[in-house]
Order: structure tokens, then C-alpha cells, then sequence
């Protein structure tokens, strides 16, 4: 392992239906997240992606490549930008240090050409 080295990335369409179901398993029925009656008179078209759900993703790159490998430490993200029902994003990750057993990633999320997550970074303890 070693600076410079680039995780596998994730990508994600990001539906209402998904929306819905995260909300239902965290009890996050904000309204800016499904209500469209909510949303007009606030300027936007379509609902809006939690952000934690971002949280989520980045944990999900992070434990897809390590596997047993190793156990995610720490998680630290940014928003950026919103991110609506119906877009893709893509998870990037670059390991930017390694240090015994732990290892550094920097990350981003795009969705299309827009960074919606950045800052983020996270550690890994290689067992």
C-alpha cells in the first residue's frame, strides 16, 4: 500500500425510492427530502439527497476494497453542493498516507460535473 494509490471507485444512481427507504430506516422524514409540495415554494424540482447518505457511501467504497483486510477508523466528509433524486454520483478515493498500519484516504464525491462531497477523508487500520 502506498500514497498516490487510487481506490476502486463507486458509482450510485440515487432514486426516490432509495431516498424513501433511507429515510425509513434512519427516521429522517425531513419533508426536503420527498414532499414536492414542500419543495416549490422553496426553489427546487426535484427532492433532495440526505447527506448522510454520503456518509454511507464513502464507508461502503472504503469497506469494499479493504474487506477483512482492515476496519475503517474514522470518517470525516463535506458538502459541497446538493444532490437530487435521480442523480449519479461516483465515490473517489486516493490513499494520500500510510503510517504502520494505518492508511489515509482523501476523498470526493462527484455527481456528474459538480463536487458534492469535499473534504472528506477517512483512516484505515490494516489488520
Amino acid at each position: 500500500m502506498k500514497p498516490g494509490f487510487e481506490l476502486p471507485p463507486l458509482q450510485r444512481r440515487i432514486a426516490l425510492p432509495d431516498m424513501i427507504a433511507y429515510a425509513g430506516a434512519t427516521w429522517d422524514w425531513h419533508r426536503l427530502h420527498y414532499d414536492p409540495a414542500y419543495l416549490a415554494p422553496r426553489g427546487l424540482d426535484r427532492p433532495v439527497v440526505d447527506g448522510q447518505v454520503f456518509g454511507a457511501l464513502l464507508a461502503e467504497q472504503v469497506q469494499d476494497w479493504i474487506g477483512g483486510a482492515g476496519v475503517l477508523r474514522t470518517l470525516r466528509f463535506r458538502f459541497k453542493s446538493l444532490v437530487f433524486a435521480g442523480e449519479t454520483v461516483r465515490c473517489a478515493g486516493t490513499v494520500t498516507a500510510v503510517d504502520g498500519a494505518l492508511v489515509t484516504i482523501e476523498h470526493r464525491v462527484l455527481a456528474g460535473d459538480r463536487v458534492a462531497v469535499a473534504p472528506a477523508s477517512s483512516t484505515v487500520e490494516l489488520r
